[in-house]
């Protein structure tokens, strides 16, 4: 207990310290090596490195493995696969179905764990796809300065909050120490961003945001629905837009800027304006999930009643400012 209490000052700090340094040092060395350059599907101006991912892994790797379990090793067994391989299709570009390949890998070695702790077969089958696919939305939702590093921040930031109400210490330092590494590449990433994620980094946090929220779910820390609340802004931002381009006979797997973030920032508003909006959206997402687990049932009902009104209101606001726009 006691090393727990001191960990959960030295475990975030060392996260922050570690993630703030290297990429310090990938920007003074090489700032010029694996740029991201602008294009037509892309927000930005000037090629920027998307070497961020590499400085948030490195903080993550020393700080939360510090105060994590033993047995939740596979958890970091899968994310130095998406580390290693997302890193390699960042220099080099990959097939997409060897990328998928890594996904599902990095997905199963996370059940297979899970399984070892008493995890359910049955829900072990069933959730092996929306691990996959929190690792491909997060990384199609790193695309607008300061948008990924910030929800990073403030999701693995609740998540902490939500497992300290829940009296789960590891649970607690780990994603304090993910939110401190998310902390410190926003520094480098909020507008004019100096330095991306990448898919090194984006492809990492999308499995860690999935895989906390399992294993808080399998302890009983949470609901279900507790996680997904946290990162509904994501969640519903990246599904409802594949599902529509699906629909649309759009080549859904390509690149493209139809997301509602970039439809914001296409629509006129500042890359600032739009992602301070999505902080106040993510925060609010917490904050109800928080309530949410503190609540009775008929009241959760209602919260999430609530909470899909809510996104189908901003869906609507934002089609219509299009229309505006248009006219």
């Amino acid at each position: 207990m006691e090393s727990y209490l001191s960990y959960v000052y030295i475990a975030p700090v060392i996260s922050f310290a570690i993630t703030w340094m290297v990429i310090t040092l990938l920007l003074r060395r090489f700032s010029d090596r694996i740029l991201d350059h602008p294009n037509e599907r892309s927000l930005h101006e000037r090629p920027v490195p998307r070497t961020g991912g590499i400085g948030v892994a490195a903080g993550i790797a020393v700080g939360a493995f510090l105060v994590s379990p033993p047995e939740w090793w596979p958890l970091w067994l899968g994310a130095a696969l998406l580390v290693g391989v997302s890193f390699l299709d960042d220099l080099v570009g990959l097939p997409i179905l060897g990328r998928l390949a890594a996904h599902f890998l990095a997905a199963g070695v996370l059940v297979a764990g899970l399984l070892a702790q008493g995890f359910e077969w049955v829900w072990a089958v069933v959730v092996i796809v929306p691990v996959v696919w929190m690792i491909n939305l997060y990384n199609f939702m790193d695309g607008m300065d300061g948008l990924a590093g910030g929800m990073a921040f403030f999701g693995f930031g609740f998540l902490a909050v939500l497992s300290w109400v829940g009296h789960h210490q590891p649970l607690m330092f780990v994603s304090a120490s993910i939110a401190a590494a998310s902390a410190a590449f926003l520094l480098f990433n909020f507008h004019p961003a100096r330095i991306f994620l990448g898919d090194a980094g984006s492809t990492t946090l999308g499995f860690l945001a999935a895989g906390l929220g399992l294993t808080g779910w399998h302890y009983g820390v949470w609901s279900l629905w507790v996680p997904m609340l946290v990162f509904s802004p994501f969640i519903v931002d990246a599904t409802v837009t594949l599902l529509r381009r699906m629909v649309q006979g759009e080549r859904f797997w390509q690149a493209h800027r139809t997301h509602y973030y970039q439809r914001l920032v296409l629509s006129g508003w500042s890359h600032r304006k739009t992602s301070l909006v999505e902080y106040g959206v993510m925060c609010a997402c917490g904050v109800g999930a928080l309530v949410f687990q503190l609540a009775s049932d008929g009241v959760r009902f209602v919260i999430v009643g609530i909470w899909a009104l809510a996104f189908l209101g901003l869906a609507q606001s934002v089609s219509a400012m299009e229309r505006r726009m248009s006219r």
